[in-house]
Parts: structure tokens; C-alpha cells; sequence
């Protein structure tokens, strides 16, 4: 049943979750779409919920709202399940860098998304799939990549050996180089491992370089996806400029 097609007697005698559920989903489709007819029945839900009119074309009115229903609904949110309606996206006329990025054995289908979204922001480069990582055929690396898995030039089921050297790993280990003090090359492959053990020992000997993120806290090491992000900046600075 369409959110239209309540009355008001059906739509209060429904769990109060499932009443915040369906107004969440009405809200994203109102503000996204900014029709008359789709606000006008969010604004009966309002009534119908006790709740002060807001601003249909204001984002962060929008937000506040729309985590409230989810809060309500006890839906704990991911970030690819957030409001998400998107300021239009510049089309991008700078080319990928010619570099290669290599994800060996790693298990989250969301960090994966997350370093697809990177290395579309950053236009680092083709990213490659060791045959045991998530790639862009799982809807959970699609969903997390935030609409760039398709943007991003990808390659599955390579094996190390096929990668063109120099390798960098991106590893805590000893020793390794800073990336303060990194000169990156034109051309390379940097190498990201697994969540839990790193890179397996048998890549890490046949690097060419390690490269270390300094830390100053008591945890020695970063997600993956966000030690990468620091990276892909510090890459982006010097090739693409």
C-alpha cells in the first residue's frame, strides 16, 4: 500500500515504528522529487504523527526529520541508508592517474564501496580484485560506493603477479617509509590488505616499498578505508598537480 492510499484511521492503528517507517520513505521521495501531491500526503502525516511542519526544501530540516523517523522506526542506519539526496555532481574532465590499486583478501563489502568512492574523488587510478575481495557484482559494494563503482575502472579476479611494479603496501610494519616523507612515483601499484592480518606476508616481502602512516594513539593501525583516504590525498596532491 502506496503512503497515499492511508487514511488516517489505518495509519494510526499501525505500530508506531511502522508508522515512522513509512514517513521516512515518504519524506526522502518528497524532497527528492519535490512534487505537491507526495509533500501534500507527508504533511497529513505530520498531523497525523503530532508533528510541527517543517520545511519541505531545506536539507538540513530535511535530515534532522528523516533521522528522527529512522530513530523512531529502530532503524539503525549505514551511510549508504542516510538521506543521501545529492547536490548535482559536477561531471569530471580530469583523467584517472595512471596508477594501479590492488585489494588482496579483503572481507568488508563496505570498505570496499568506501575505497571505490576514493579513488573516484581523487581519479587515482584502476583498481583491481584479488579473487577472494567483494567486488563491484555485490550490491553491498555498489550501495556503499555512494553511485561510482560504475566510475571507477575495475578489474576482477587478478592475481598479485599480474600487477606492474613498483609495489607499495600500505602496511604498519618494520621497517617502512612515512608518507609524509613518500616521493610517489608516475606509475605504480599500492597494495591494501585484509582487515585483520594485513597483507599476507608472502606480498609484503616482494614489495618494493612499505609505506606507514605515522600514528601518535594507542591503536597502531587505521581501517583500511580510511588509511587509504589519507593516502589518496597525499597521491593526488603530488601527481595530479
Amino acid at each position: 500500500m502506496r503512503p497515499w492510499d492511508f487514511t488516517k484511521k489505518k495509519f494510526v492503528s499501525l505500530q508506531e515504528a511502522h508508522q515512522h517507517k513509512i514517513a521516512s520513505e515518504l519524506l526522502k521521495e518528497a524532497f527528492a522529487s519535490q512534487e505537491n501531491k507526495i509533500q501534500s500526503v507527508y504533511r497529513n502525516l505530520e498531523e497525523w504523527l503530532f508533528l510541527p511542519c517543517i520545511n519541505l526544501t531545506s536539507y538540513e530540516e530535511v535530515s534532522t526529520r528523516f533521522h528522527f523517523h529512522l530513530e523512531k522506526a529502530q532503524i539503525s542506519w549505514k551511510e549508504h541508508s542516510l538521506l543521501y539526496i545529492k547536490k548535482q555532481d559536477k561531471v569530471s574532465f580530469t583523467p584517472f592517474l595512471p596508477i594501479h590499486i590492488y585489494l588482496t583478501s579483503l572481507r568488508s563489502a563496505f570498505n570496499v564501496g568506501s575505497i571505490l568512492r576514493t579513488v573516484e574523488a581523487f581519479r587515482l587510478g584502476s583498481v583491481y580484485f584479488s579473487g577472494t575481495t567483494p567486488n563491484t557484482d555485490n550490491p553491498k559494494v555498489q550501495k556503499a560506493s555512494m553511485e561510482t563503482y560504475d566510475k571507477v575502472p575495475c578489474h576482477t579476479n587478478y592475481s598479485i603477479d599480474q600487477m606492474p611494479r613498483p609495489w607499495i603496501a600500505l602496511e604498519t610494519a618494520t621497517p617502512s617509509t612515512p608518507l609524509s616523507t613518500f616521493s610517489f612515483p608516475a606509475k605504480f601499484t599500492l597494495i591494501l590488505g585484509n582487515e585483520e592480518f594485513g597483507i599476507p606476508q608472502e606480498i609484503l616481502q616482494q614489495c618494493d616499498t612499505i609505506l606507514e602512516i605515522p600514528l601518535y594513539g594507542s591503536k597502531n593501525s587505521l581501517n583500511v578505508a580510511s588509511a587509504f583516504a589519507i593516502t589518496a590525498a597525499a597521491i593526488a596532491n603530488q601527481l595530479h598537480s
